[in-house]
């Protein structure tokens, strides 16, 4: 969808009158438009409080005829991002294709807000394990097929083993044909139980030998169905992998659709650094999913529209795809 420039400025121009009638003074000092959004940079006097103006977002939408507005700090200024009516699905093979060299154990996310292509090494010291988290229609399932299946196109099966546990057997199912994924897709319970026994087995191997080698990914999906039916096996499993796996070579990436309190309790918050958050139902919600406040998560515009949240800092990008039958 091309965007005129006299466009952008008559929105710079609604957002500059509705700051005014709020007596707020500020100015938008630029921005860039994405395959996804206009990103107007906002920049604010310091007697402002960062909720004053994040409170504005529901009237700037309604003033630029849009669905929503999300507004969030980032420095000394404030990002103001705004959708577009239409967007383009991101393949996964192109963009694989594209981008040939990455370091082992490094998955293709996407693209961030610039176009260019977002990257995740799974074994670098902060990040280790990835919890995933969007409502029906965010898109998660087609970003874990694609964050798994990057996974494998980078890395030889001598490098690299899936670990696929799909207790519903819909998203990871069509990544069992791949060379990676040896034991197929594990759909029970107690199946899931069996293997995280041994995966905590062979992490305590590993830590006497001082092998971590091949890396191990321990890809859920639906976390939640998991923890309610495995109830304190499953955590306890869990948490002994999410606290120790990462001198192993062990590495969780974990679903969810609805964050809650309860399934991302204290282990869960302490020890996945990593989160990618598409869009939730509320507020509560995307601060569960995020472990941060104020991420709008709650205002993400679902079919992949994502935050990557590392360090506290939040980076939105547009998720690959893969459908169920691209492989």
């Amino acid at each position: 969808m091309a965007i005129s420039r006299t466009q952008l400025e008559q929105q710079a121009d609604k957002l500059e009158a509705l700051l005014r009638q709020h007596k707020v003074s500020g100015r938008i000092q630029g921005g860039v438009v994405t395959h996804r959004m206009i990103q107007f940079d906002l920049t604010v006097d310091v007697s402002h409080k960062v909720r004053q103006i994040q409170s504005l977002a529901e009237e700037m939408a309604l003033a630029l005829n849009v669905q929503t507005v999300r507004i969030y700090r980032q420095g000394g200024r404030f990002c103001v991002e705004i959708p577009l009516e239409r967007t383009r699905l991101l393949r996964l093979w192109p963009w694989c294709r594209d981008v040939p060299n990455v370091p082992p154990c490094t998955t293709l996310l996407g693209a961030d807000a610039s176009g260019s292509p977002l990257l995740l090494k799974l074994n670098a010291p902060d990040v280790v394990h990835v919890l995933l988290a969007g409502a029906t229609g965010s898109g998660k399932t087609a970003l874990a097929r694609a964050l798994l299946a990057s996974l494998a196109y980078y890395n030889p099966v001598s490098a690299l083993h899936l670990i696929l546990i799909d207790p519903k057997r819909r998203g990871f199912a069509p990544l069992a044909q791949l060379p990676h994924a040896a034991h197929g897709v594990i759909d029970s319970t107690e199946g899931a139980i069996h293997h995280l026994h041994n995966l905590v087995a062979e992490m305590e191997r590993r830590d006497q030998t001082g092998i971590n080698q091949p890396t191990l990914i321990v890809a859920i999906d639906e976390l939640a169905d998991l923890m309610q039916t495995g109830a304190q096996k499953v955590e306890a499993l869990l948490t002994r992998l999410a606290q120790r796996g990462r001198q192993a070579g062990i590495h969780l990436v974990a679903c969810t659709q609805k964050p809650s309190a309860s399934l991302i309790g204290s282990a869960i918050k302490a020890n996945f650094p990593v989160r990618l958050v598409g869009a939730v139902a509320s507020r509560d919600e995307a601060r569960y999913a995020a472990g941060i406040s104020d991420s709008g998560a709650e205002k993400l515009m679902g079919r992949g529209d994502f935050l990557l949240i590392k360090q506290g800092e939040s980076i939105r990008f547009q998720a690959a795809w893969l459908g169920a039958k691209e492989l």
